[in-house]
């Protein structure tokens, strides 16, 4: 190894080592305490997971851990560029010569960022973990970090911590205006002041960098996230083929969030024209949209995999913030930015979501299920006074409940409801901004 990489690595580590910790917006995610695993931290560009390494180094700080058995590095320099995993293997043995106590009494906590620009660096990761006294955090921006890749590289020896852009609560806390008090016990004027700031999430979304930005600014700042996903997490990265199509699937899938999709009538419409394109290069593309996570897509709720297959999926944007780029008469639907920011909001509170129909033929936006395995049925309806629309969709909820007696029918409306209005005793209602501001911990 060279001398001037070697200094750059040693630099490189008095860095991680001396570091101050920043000031960042606290983000409410959980992390798995599984002894033995790295922890993959995985999500789109620029959705803050090189604040959330900061942020767990912070709380083992506060938990007791000495400073010194906490390193930091990223790898994103030009020094660094091409290299291999035995600096990771230089980086270990500068550090133990360091603190070399450290090795044999404590526990040291490495937390590589920009991981993906080491070459071999899953062989090194699991190396250590087997024998060495270490805890690993990974992050990278690169489609090589993302969660399936993560899973197969390491071999089971990795649990992902999927990071999504601001949720609503964490918006207000980063703008300095969170309640401070559960809705039921909010003053009037705070109400209003927490609903204001809602209709403000629903447009911006939660991208950190979004926030506090003018309407131009916004608008090039969501369009910088997607060209830069999907030409280098996608195009650049599965040596996709058929670009134009891509786009065309780019195009339809977040101009239309929650609505149906299906591969067979895009492919029917890509040939009448004329680009030729496989179902097959379609479904992987979909896949690659997926894996950037610049969208997230639910299937219909049902036993048979054939099923779940054959009928159309729906897809959503990873955040309400990018879907003003695609909005072709510029004004606004609430109702799927509400949607999109409910799906989201379920992911992020660990739950598997699916779509369902039910034997009468209506649609309940969502089932989720979270990881205690408690099923909540979720319709969402951004306006009803529209009485024929809202009654179509209480219908639903009681039908789907009436199949799935367990589960709890959620209703979520943007606007409370009309006093005329009726609806079942065992449907919870929700306005919006207070299922929102509920602890997600508690879910």
């Amino acid at each position: 190894m060279k001398g001037e990489m070697r200094g750059a690595i040693e630099e490189k580590l008095a860095n991680g080592l001396a570091a101050e910790i920043p000031v960042l917006t606290r983000r409410e995610i959980r992390l798995p305490q599984i002894p033995g695993k790295a922890v993959a931290v995985v999500g789109m560009r620029r959705s803050g997971k090189t604040s959330f390494l900061w942020q767990c180094l912070s709380d083992l700080l506060k938990s007791g851990a000495r400073r010194e058995t906490l390193l930091y590095v990223n790898f994103e320099d030009d020094r660094l560029a091409g290299v291999d995993a035995s600096v990771l293997s230089y980086l270990l043995e500068a550090y133990y010569r360091l603190y070399p106590g450290v090795r044999e009494r404590e526990t040291l906590t490495l937390f590589l960022d920009e991981i993906q620009l080491v070459m071999g660096w899953e062989t090194f990761v699991r190396r250590i973990l087997d024998s060495e006294n270490v805890r690993v955090f990974l992050s990278g921006s690169s489609a090589r970090m993302l969660s399936r890749e993560v899973a197969t590289s390491m071999r089971g020896r990795a649990v992902e911590v999927a990071v999504y852009p601001f949720s609503f609560r964490e918006v207000l806390a980063h703008r300095g205006e969170s309640p401070g008090k559960p809705w039921g016990l909010l003053p009037k004027g705070d109400r209003s002041g927490a609903e204001y700031a809602f209709v403000r999430y629903l447009n911006v979304g939660g991208f950190p960098e979004a926030q506090g930005l003018e309407l131009r600014d916004h608008r090039l700042l969501m369009q910088s996230y997607v060209d830069v996903a999907v030409l280098r997490d996608l195009i650049e990265r599965h040596a996709v083929s058929n670009p134009i199509a891509l786009r065309w699937l780019q195009r339809h899938l977040l101009s239309a969030p929650a609505a149906p999709f299906s591969i067979q009538k895009f492919y029917d419409a890509l040939r009448s024209q004329g680009l030729p394109v496989s179902k097959d290069t379609l479904h992987a593309y979909l896949s690659h949209f997926e894996d950037a996570f610049l969208l997230r897509t639910t299937s219909m709720l049902s036993a048979s995999e054939r099923q779940r297959m054959v009928n159309p999926r729906k897809a959503y944007p990873i955040d309400p913030g990018l879907i003003p780029l695609y909005e072709r008469m510029g004004r606004g639907n609430v109702g799927q930015s509400l949607e999109t920011a409910v799906l989201v909001e379920l992911l992020r509170r660990g739950c598997e979501v699916h779509y369902l129909r039910t034997a009468g033929g209506h649609e309940v936006d969502f089932h989720a299920v979270d990881a205690m395995g408690r099923v909540i049925l979720v319709q969402v309806c951004a306006d009803v006074s529209d009485l024929s629309t809202f009654e179509r969709e209480v219908r639903a909820l009681v039908e789907a409940h009436q199949s799935h007696p367990k589960a709890q029918p959620v209703l979520i409306v943007h606007n409370p409801l009309p006093n005329a209005v009726e609806v079942p005793e065992f449907v919870e209602v929700k306005h919006a901004v207070q299922w929102f501001l509920e602890d997600p911990v508690v879910h």
